[in-house]
């Protein structure tokens, strides 16, 4: 089961930012209330508008993660950004859920690439042993 545990663990986060992703997306509101005031004021864009570029951030790089496309690329910068949104949330009950995601994901950046990702059909012959 082991040379399965680093694909499972790509698809679960995978899917899940996928989640928040679409759901930011189908129902903005609701998420409006999570945008700080101070990043409202940094980019000088609407938390409407904060709250869609957060979810097609997250659906872009998620979609990727789920097919293990740019592996560590996408995982690094889904970690990075749950990270901040840990930093921002606090460490309360989903400040530490939050952090539990982001090192999963820093994981997954760690691992790189695994054989059921399209990474790992675009790699030569002798990076697929190593991978083996």
């Amino acid at each position: 089961m082991n040379k399965y545990s680093a694909t499972v663990l790509r698809i679960g986060i995978a899917l899940v930012f996928l989640w928040f992703g679409t759901q930011q997306i189908i129902d903005p509101s609701m998420w409006i209330s999570y945008i700080p005031d101070g990043v409202v004021g940094i980019f000088s864009l609407s938390a409407l508008k904060l709250v869609y570029l957060n979810g097609l951030f997250e659906i872009i790089f998620a979609s990727a993660l789920l097919l293990g496309y740019f592996t560590r690329f996408s995982a690094l910068l889904l970690a990075l950004h749950m990270l901040d949104i840990t930093y921002v949330v606090g460490l309360d009950a989903v400040g530490v859920r939050d952090f539990g995601l982001a090192i999963a994901t820093i994981a997954i950046f760690m691992q790189g690439v695994d054989k059921f990702s399209l990474d790992y059909f675009s790699k030569d012959t002798s990076e697929k042993i190593k991978i083996s």
